[in-house]
């Protein structure tokens, strides 16, 4: 892929909040990053969204705020010409095992709401998009942890460079419920940060973009390169080889690199920095989007990039590394270039906060 430009965006990011109003079931914290207030009813009205859990609803008003940043016309034709590819870590952890303790719990035979089947494959949000906005052309749904948001992208700018979409909404999504929560607790390191949840949606366009598609150009997303590195890649050399990989495929120089935003948590984790730095041969500035949004999984390289074009940072073409790096041993990073456009957080009527 090749000068992927962002002609609009939308963010939704949690902030620390009193979790325990959330939820009834018990938590490990009564504290966790959501986002405040969120109803989706009162976004997108009555109509449609009953069924909707949390990640299904973020990501929808996400995908509405982007389109309406970038100025999308979304009529006629322009459906069969416009895509989506969401991120995600497993879609809607709660509305999985909500639906299989049901099967074992409630009267023979098995007395499910079929009505909620749907939320439970992880394909569920980008199929609620292209419903609710019924867009005809690519629609596909990228699992892969904290790396998914990078891989979407990549997927993305390949089928807008093949053909198969003008336009394409491209972000990643997570929720905060108590199963992510747990989750999140029994398994991080100590120290780690804590659960959040948040979406971040992009309305990606190529360079011979029609009109319709939206008038600016916020920033272009040059290159993006993905690996694996195996064991848990423990020294990064996967990350450090993305890294090279996109900056020789962008053509942009290291010393061209103004900052690195990475997935971490915490100012000591130097985990995405590290081997970055390396390959760069010093030390840019670096945003860890963990530390402000919590654990968000595969929204959380999302968060970050919403919050480098909201901070000016891109502001007269510079240029910044987006990281990611999965526990697994998968890697990620992205090349982001600011374009012309210069109007920040105000945008065009989306949510950037």
């Amino acid at each position: 892929m090749t000068g992927i430009g962002i002609a609009g965006w939308s963010v939704l990011t949690g902030v620390p909040a009193k979790v325990t109003e959330l939820y009834e079931e018990p938590l490990p914290s009564p504290t966790g990053r959501a986002v405040a207030g969120f109803d989706v009813r009162a976004r997108l009205g009555r109509k449609g969204t009953g069924s909707y859990d949390r990640v299904t609803g973020l990501a929808v008003v996400c995908c509405q705020d982007a389109l309406r940043d970038a100025g999308t016309a979304v009529d006629g034709a322009a459906r069969t010409r416009i895509g989506v590819a969401l991120g995600t870590t497993m879609g809607s952890f709660k509305s999985t095992s909500d639906y299989s303790r049901d099967t074992l719990v409630q009267e023979r035979p098995y007395l499910v709401n079929p009505l909620l089947f749907p939320n439970t494959v992880m394909n569920c949000a980008a199929g609620q998009v292209a419903i609710r906005f019924g867009l005809k052309a690519v629609n596909a749904t990228i699992a892969g942890g904290p790396v998914a948001f990078l891989n979407a992208v990549r997927y993305a700018g390949n089928a807008i460079e093949r053909g198969y979409a003008d336009v394409m909404l491209t972000g990643a999504a997570e929720e905060f419920t108590p199963h992510r929560a747990w989750a999140s607790h029994l398994t991080a390191p100590p120290g780690a940060f804590e659960a959040g949840e948040g979406a971040g949606v992009f309305v990606l366009t190529g360079p011979r973009a029609p009109s319709w598609a939206g008038a600016h150009r916020a920033a272009e997303i040059l290159a993006v390169a993905t690996g694996y590195g195996p064991g848990g890649d423990p020294d990064g050399r996967a990350l450090a080889g993305c890294a090279e990989r996109a900056l020789a495929r962008a053509r942009i120089a290291p010393a061209d690199v103004a900052a690195v935003v990475t997935g971490e948590g915490a100012d000591a984790d130097g985990g995405e920095y590290a081997p970055v730095a390396w390959v760069l041969g010093r030390s840019p500035d670096r945003v860890p989007a963990g530390r402000d949004a919590g654990d968000c999984g595969a929204a959380t390289s999302a968060l970050g990039l919403g919050a480098l074009l909201a901070s000016g940072r891109l502001d007269g073409g510079g240029v910044v590394l987006l990281t990611a790096r999965g526990a697994d041993g998968a890697a990620g990073v992205a090349v982001v270039r600011g374009g012309p456009d210069r109007r920040g957080a105000a945008g065009a009527g989306a949510d950037h906060g």
